[in-house]
């Protein structure tokens, strides 16, 4: 399989090629130049099948002639290692728990599989040095990924005081290959200086083999489509022959991107693309007429996202016709008032604690079931585990969450972040000063 560009004007590359460069040297996104839908003895023996065993055959299908099928089943075994449960908390919703990783967001699936994937395709190549740009969980699932791999240098850019304290040290207290630099100033504009990076690298700086960890790099998409194929699986016989609508709490649009790729496999639904008050994606959906604006920060922090960049992928994959999109995508917004009060109904009615992202998804489906009939059925991404962010969960539900192992072993080491100003000048110093401080240590 080749990957081509969303700009279309740089050549197609090969899948190493594609994750070394992370965004392609017209500025645009990578996708699959063609998608084979898998064939029928795949789908129809979906519930016989694990988690683990779907993610192999999805994975050798679209990396067939990359790499060997036994180095794809052990990269798919040693990153996915955790359950993916299906939870049906009434007659229509379900609930696919995502969260049950390293850093307990759904992020470590992206993020795990990419830093193997990285390690296997480079192997006779520089080392990479990964350059990311969190709003919150990704952060933590990239670091802790490459933690302790020697050979790659992860540098990790957020937003200072707009990720929640437990997020935030999950990767600005582990040091050795991992720095953390905070920018005064928003996601997207982390995001924008790591795409300028890639755009804009001189001869120095390309000397460091950047690549990145968001999900601009194809190798944090590919494994994000395999949860889609569990929802079919465990679904089941339940669903029958009920419409299937899947909620995806939405920020930079990644997991939205994956599950139309999933589409285009064979995995059979609609989508709900749910955001919070950075909604910029449903108002294109409503009016045709995408306008990017500052991001506003909320209580679903991880999706305050105001330029998302795989709409770009999403619009390439539909031809830019926005009416084809419409018919496979609806957009909701879901606010903080909307989002708190949902985390406690839900909590009270169905004895199962939300997080706010989780919690978004959730209440735009079910706005959307109010309307529809009984024969459809509904599933919301929980995205991520709600302890993550106790500061709006437990006003919320009225009482304290425990704090798991994961979390609570990070909460009182220092914060060994570096302050930035939101200047691409002073990202490019950092990374060429870092390089060369660690680069006798590698």
């Amino acid at each position: 399989m080749r990957w081509v560009s969303t700009a279309g004007i740089s050549p197609a590359v090969s899948l190493a090629e594609a994750l070394r460069r992370g965004l392609a040297p017209d500025g645009g996104l990578y996708l699959p130049e063609h998608l084979e839908p898998m064939p029928s003895s795949f789908l129809e023996c979906l519930e016989e099948l694990e988690f683990i065993e779907i993610a192999k055959r999805l994975a050798r299908h679209m990396m067939h002639g990359e790499l060997a099928t036994e180095a794809i089943d052990q990269i798919v075994a040693a990153a996915l290692d955790f359950p993916i449960p299906l939870v049906r908390l009434s007659e229509r919703i379900s609930v696919l728990e995502l969260f049950h990783g390293p850093t307990l967001a759904f992020k470590d699936i992206g993020a795990r599989f990419l830093s193997r994937l990285l390690d296997h395709t480079s192997q006779d190549q520089r080392q990479p040095m990964v350059l990311v740009a969190t709003s919150g969980d990704t952060g933590g699932a990239v670091a802790q990924a490459f933690l302790g791999v020697e050979t790659t240098r992860v540098v990790v850019l957020y937003p200072r005081g707009q990720v929640s304290p437990v997020q935030e040290r999950q990767f600005a207290t582990l040091g050795g290959n991992i720095k953390a630099l905070a920018v005064e100033g928003t996601f997207d504009d982390c995001q924008r200086l790591v795409k300028q990076a890639f755009a804009e690298a001189d001869a120095e700086l390309s000397s460091l083999a950047l690549t990145s960890a968001n999900s601009i790099n194809v190798g944090r998409l590919l494994p994000q489509i395999f949860y889609y194929f569990q929802i079919a699986a465990r679904l089941g016989e339940f669903r029958g022959d009920r419409e299937l609508l899947v909620s995806t709490p939405s920020g930079n649009f990644g997991n939205l991107t994956a599950g139309l790729l999933a589409k285009r496999l064979g995995f059979d639904c609609r989508f709900l693309a749910a955001t919070n008050e950075n909604d910029v994606v449903p108002e294109y959906l409503e009016t045709g007429l995408f306008s990017p604006r500052l991001s506003v920060r909320t209580y679903a922090n991880a999706m305050d996202v105001g330029n998302p960049s795989n709409l770009d992928r999403i619009r390439y994959l539909y031809g830019q016709d926005i009416d084809r999109l419409r018919q496979d995508i609806e957009g909701h917004r879901v606010d903080d008032k909307a989002i708190k009060s949902t985390i406690r109904r839900v909590d009270r009615d169905r004895d199962y604690v939300l997080d706010p992202h989780t919690a978004v998804g959730y209440r735009a489906l079910e706005r959307v079931l109010e309307r529809r009939p009984e024969t459809v059925q509904g599933v919301v991404l929980a995205t991520a585990h709600p302890a993550k962010f106790r500061e709006v969960v437990e006003p919320a539900i009225g009482r304290p969450l425990p704090l798991p192992r994961q979390l609570a072993k990070r909460l009182n080491d220092p914060l060994l972040s570096e302050p930035m100003p939101n200047d691409y000048t002073a990202l490019r110093q950092r990374l060429l000063a870092w390089n060369q401080s660690t680069r006798l240590k590698l």
